[in-house]
């Protein structure tokens, strides 16, 4: 461990005298301590572990039927792997071209992928992550469709120009052997018949190959005499072939939504022409051509019909219908609509060998946005229930939080509440995609993922062991009214669509309280239960936000400010009725409005999270409520806090009560240098409902802003030595959602309406320097954006709230867009519980504790060893279990950890901006270190976080570095540039967590998670799953005795013989370019020394020994299977020969 003496990095803070002789009088850190440091820059190492989610503009499919290995290729060049459930894969080709086709090597552990640059690659799928073996680039034509026979090393592959070129899967080489279109169509055709979209080998004989052209061409072929056996023509175009298992027929699709059947020796005309969707006509003429049919799969059964599945093929005439996948079984037709276009699909049968009855049990049908699996076995086609986390993307995703180490009694209560909420009708069958096994990772600490979504909608996902499962999920949108019709539409909302989203959340999970804020202006706040509970009204908690400063003067700081509360006049006890100078009837209908109404119906609410207290800011004039920047809750306080671009709100959720609201501006100290003046977007036009008198004078800003019952509350401020007002707010109650004042007068709204101080309609990091926003609102002009401050992070703490106060009290810090760190006082009524619900809690802004270049982003307090001090909190207990229940519970729980120290003279508090990094000692508020983490960028998202038993500062910027710094020196102990900024969704949803872990979202659909932590990174081969898994390949049809006797099964054919190098000949060197891939065992060892390190390259020593081991003991097993040949060969010629005479040989 290294140590740090604070002595050498005060940068000149010393010379200051006064701060000296403060930080001494009030009892701050000594120069002499020493803070003791454990992180260093060796225990960080970036990697990505795992990708969650559906894969993204997926574009092929393939599935192994021996392993039960699912394939998933994208448009992005992207390849995600699937097994059983929790056993996934990903992996990417660096070219990021589309997958255009996969190919599994059938229980080979290997998978060959065509990209549409026209390459095609090997993947080693024996390996946790799957590596490129091999790859082969086409350089003169463009690759069109691939196959590769079962139990064959040589790939077909056809082309746009019509050719058929064959590959060696194993060396990845091009064969001498070539099908040129020409010879495989009549010379007497006159036109080129387009690109191969079909190949596949007769079942039964393996020398017969099948060639579909695009013109609707159909060519049988025959590999050792080179020629074509027998050609089928059609006038519609080809989509697909299937074969029937016999090989004696096959169907193909066509693009008039047409099914033709053909006897392979009867090449004149189709057996059967159907329409699958057309209308028959009832003259006998020809059914009205219908849209293509995609693709056919006939598919036979031992004991029953067979399954003809197919996607398309509908009638014209069903506009806007949903995509359809059609079964055709027997006499029965059966059309499944599909929530989203189908992009393949892909019939799952219990034996891979193509000569045999199929025996078909479900279908893979992967669609644009989702992945469905049908059960063939149950009547009605029932789904599969997807064990798979493919839902992530259900609405778009606008907030993510990630918990690691959470209370370990969360995920199952979440599970339980979340189990009742599992649709019914799903098939009883195990999910059918079942390889793979999971990994033996040692790290078992619970992870949690929160996901916000655009529908209002908040999931709960267990992440736990590179996991992911949904756990429950909370709909907030049940809270409102939901307008029927555009007729009942009210004009208030702020967002043309998705007014229920979820703009920002916070969760305490040993409280299980949560709190979230919507982009409606809106915040609501649950709690959980076990219980099912009606609600007979929703508590509601109105705020008016509307106050217009012109320039004003600060307050004189040599004299003592005490405003006298003016009395309320009837527009501020009414709703305003006429509207102020400059505007119109339209923004008077607007004023006093909600952006949402909450429901005014009993409200049945299941077990998981209930709704405590909706708190919605409203329209004033004609203009919106500005959406909430930063959010924060303490459950030992009660107490929830909100900011955005007006000021900051305290609300007690406990008394459903406002406790303070104030302007941005109206949080600094008169004497502080730090403050900013009011600034009003519209000097020329008067606030409405006389909130704000012009004849007021500009000395006089507390009684201009203000509530309409402000003149009822004790409202007292104070000048202490320093100068710094004290201001104590008394809460103001609401009962069912009606206001009562001290005088006994009944508001005329049944709910709280507070004014605040509007000084912005946005929410910048730093205007100056980059462009990046979180509010939607453009209606602010870029001058009034530079001179705006709004409120960008808060945190809950203990500590000193003046420098020259030695008790420690709860206080909030406030942080701003402009980089100023404000301080705000708690004072909680003595007395415990009961006292808490009858008292107010006092709050008292006590001025600016620190200024940082750029905005604000995160806070945290630490104690005088560095240790982080974590917000109290009140252990969950269930509000509506009974009272002997809430007792016996109350005596369970453990007391919340204090928030400091007995005796403690000392903290640190750690700021953190979208430029730099500041520690600053407490009380005195002096700053002990600064860091300027970025010149030239900003940051995104910063976290102070608890690796290998100490903390430090996790930054991800926009430049696409991730930094970590050292607490509390803010040494720099990795810089790593991963990911550049491309996309806001990833600025949105990047989080980090303690232990190293970190999260964003990486498409629409797909959750990306990473590391910073080296131990994670060395045991990560552990705590991947593993696709390939030892599985005898099932035996080979019986043949029976009459079929071997009279040669009526299956014709093998010498591959190996026919496409050599030996008797085809070489391929041309300019056709194609083998590139040799990383995935060997070279590659690997790479990917070790850059990677893993020591501990996963002795892994790989071991794979590679294991491996040369299993290769000698095959070869040894080869040798013996050949001496025991030979041992047979010459017995059986002895046993001949043993008899005979010379002259009879």
């Amino acid at each position: 461990m290294k140590k740090f003496n604070i002595r050498k990095v005060l940068d000149g803070l010393t010379a200051v005298s006064s701060s000296s002789s403060t930080a001494a009088q009030t009892g701050a850190c000594k120069e002499s301590d020493a803070v003791l440091e454990s992180l260093q820059s060796e225990h960080f190492q970036l990697c990505k572990t795992v990708r969650h989610g559906f894969p993204h503009q997926p574009s092929a499919m393939a599935f192994d039927p021996v392993q039960k290995i699912l394939a998933v290729g994208t448009l992005t060049g992207a390849l995600r792997l699937f097994g059983r459930a929790g056993v996934e894969c990903y992996c990417q080709h660096e070219s990021g071209a589309a997958i255009i086709q996969l190919q599994f090597l059938i229980n080979e552990g290997a998978l060959v992928s065509a990209l549409a640059d026209d390459s095609i690659h090997l993947w080693n799928l024996r390996q946790k992550i799957p590596a490129i073996l091999h790859s082969l680039k086409f350089n003169r034509e463009r690759i069109t469709y691939c196959h590769l026979p079962f139990q064959s090393k040589w790939l077909y592959i056809g082309t746009e120009r019509g050719n058929i070129h064959i590959v060696n899967v194993e060396c990845f080489t091009l064969s001498g052997y070539v099908i040129m279109w020409n010879k495989a169509i009549e010379l007497s055709t006159k036109t080129h018949p387009g690109p191969v979209v079909h190949i596949s080998d007769n079942p039964m004989d393996e020398g017969k190959l099948l060639i579909g052209f695009e013109c609707g061409v159909v060519v049988l072929w025959d590999l050792k005499c080179k020629k074509a056996d027998y050609r089928y023509n059609y006038d519609e175009a080809i989509h697909s072939v299937a074969w029937h298992h016999e090989g004696k027929q096959f169907v193909c699709s066509h693009s008039d939504g047409t099914l033709t059947t053909w006897n392979v020796r009867a090449p004149a005309k189709p057996a059967q022409i159907i329409t699958p969707h057309g209308k028959q006509p009832k003259d006998g003429k020809k059914p009205e051509p219908c849209k293509p049919i995609l693709k056919v799969e006939y598919k036979t059964t031992r004991a029953g019909d067979p399954f003809m599945v197919l996607s398309g093929g509908l009638s014209y005439d069903t506009v806007g219908r949903r995509a359809c996948l059609t079964v055709m079984h027997g006499k029965s037709t059966a059309v499944l609509e599909m929530d989203f276009p189908i992009v393949d699909f892909l019939t799952l049968c219990e034996t891979p060998y193509p000569n045999d009855f199929q025996e078909p049990y479900a279908v893979v049908v992967l669609l644009e946005r989702d992945l469905v699996v049908i059960d063939l076995g149950q009547i009605g086609y029932p789904i599969f229930e997807n064990p798979y986390p493919l839902t992530i993307h259900e609405s778009p995703v606008t907030c993510c939080e990630y918990f690691a180490d959470c209370p370990d009694e969360l995920i199952p209560a979440l599970y339980s509440v979340g189990s009742r909420q599992k649709r019914q009708g799903y098939s009883k069958k195990e999910w059918p995609i079942s390889g793979g096994n999971w990994g033996q990772g040692t790290q078992s600490y619970p992870e949690i993922i929160i996901t916000g979504h655009a529908d209002g909608s908040i999931k709960f996902w267990d992440a736990s062991a590179l996991m992911l499962q949904v756990l429950y999920k909370l709909k907030t949108a049940k809270v409102f009214e939901r307008a029927r019709g555009k007729e009942e539409k009210a004009n208030t909302e702020i967002v043309d669509e998705d007014p229920f989203a979820i703009q920002t959340l916070c969760w305490c999970p040993e409280s299980r309280m949560l709190c979230v804020a919507g982009v409606s202006a809106h915040v609501i706040v649950y709690r959980f239960s076990k219980q099912e509970v009606t609600t007979a009204e929703v508590q509601l908690l109105e705020v008016r936000l509307q106050c217009e400063l012109n320039d004003v003067d600060s307050p004189d700081p040599g004299g003592e400010q005490t405003p006298t509360a003016s009395p309320p006049s009837p527009q501020e006890t009414e709703p305003a009725t006429q509207p102020s100078t400059g505007s119109s009837s339209s923004e008077a209908a607007r004023d006093n409005m909600a952006c949402l109404q909450v429901r005014s119906s009993a409200l049945k609410q299941s077990p998981g999270y209930q709704v405590e207290l909706v708190i919605q800011l409203l329209w004033v004039s004609g203009e919106p409520p500005q959406q909430i920047t930063s959010l924060a809750m303490n459950s030992s306080y009660g107490l929830v806090v909100f900011g955005n671009g007006n000021g900051l709100a305290v609300v007690d959720y406990l008394q459903k009560t406002l406790l303070l609201n104030m302007g941005t501006s109206e949080l600094y100290s008169p004497s502080e240098p730090y403050q900013r003046q009011p600034h009003s977007p519209r000097k020329t036009r008067q606030p409405s409902g006389a909130l704000c008198d012009p004849a007021d004078g500009p000395n006089a800003p507390e009684e201009r802003c203000k509530s309409p019952t402000s003149a009822r509350m004790s409202r007292k401020i104070s000048s202490s030595n320093e100068q710094k007002p004290n201001t104590e707010w008394h809460s103001l109650p609401c009962r069912d959602r009606v206001c009562h004042s001290d005088d006994g007068m009944t508001m005329s709204r049944k709910s709280v309406k507070l004014v605040f101080s509007r000084t912005s309609s946005d929410a910048n990091f730093n205007s100056k320097d980059n462009c990046f926003s979180r509010s939607r609102s453009s209606s602010v002009s870029s001058i009034d954006r530079e001179s705006r401050e709004a409120v960008s992070s808060f945190c809950f703490c203990e500590t000193f709230p003046r420098k020259s106060d030695s008790p420690l009290s709860p206080c909030v810090l406030v942080g701003t867009t402009q980089g100023t760190v404000m301080m705000v006082a708690l004072s909680l009524p003595p007395g415990g519980e009961d006292q808490r619900l009858l008292q107010p809690v006092g709050v008292s802004p006590c001025g600016t504790v620190a200024k940082l270049k750029g905005g604000v982003l995160t806070m945290a307090l630490l104690d005088a060893t560095g240790a982080l001090l974590p917000a109290s909190y009140e252990s969950w207990y269930d509000p509506n279990a009974s009272d002997e229940e809430k007792e016996k519970s109350k005596r369970r729980r453990p007391a919340s950890p204090p928030s400091s120290q007995d005796g403690q003279d000392c903290q640190f508090a750690v700021l953190c901006s979208d430029k730099q990094a500041k520690v600053v000692a407490m009380p005195s508020q002096t700053r002990v270190y600064k860091h300027n983490i970025t010149e030239s960028s900003f940051v995104l998202r910063a976290d102070v976080v608890q690796m290998a038993g100490a903390n430090c500062i996790a930054c991800f910027c926009a430049n696409g570095h991730i930094m970590t710094l050292s607490l509390p020196s803010l040494r720099p102990l990795l810089d790593v540039n991963y990911l550049p900024l491309t996309d806001m969704r990833i600025a949105r949803t990047f989080c980090f967590s303690n232990l190293g872990q970190a999260l964003y979202l990486t498409s629409p659909t797909e959750v990306q998670r990473i590391t910073y932590s080296l131990d994670t990174c060395d045991n990560l081969q552990e705590m991947l799953s593993e696709l390939f898994t030892p599985v005898e390949t099932p035996e080979a049809p019986n043949r029976g005795f009459f079929k071997g006797l009279f040669g009526g099964g299956a014709q093998s054919l010498d591959r190996e013989d026919l496409f050599g190098e030996t008797t085809a000949g070489k391929a041309s060197r300019s056709l194609a370019q083998h590139i040799p891939g990383p995935g060997g065992m070279e590659g690997m060892k790479g990917a070790a020394s850059g990677v893993v390190g020591d501990l996963a390259r002795a892994r790989i020593a071991l794979d590679e020994r294991g491996q040369k081991l299993g290769e000698l003991e095959e070869r040894t097993a080869a040798m013996m299977s050949s001496a025991d040949s030979f041992s047979k060969h010459a017995h059986d010629m002895m046993v001949k020969y043993k008899d005979k005479k010379w002259y009879q040989l």
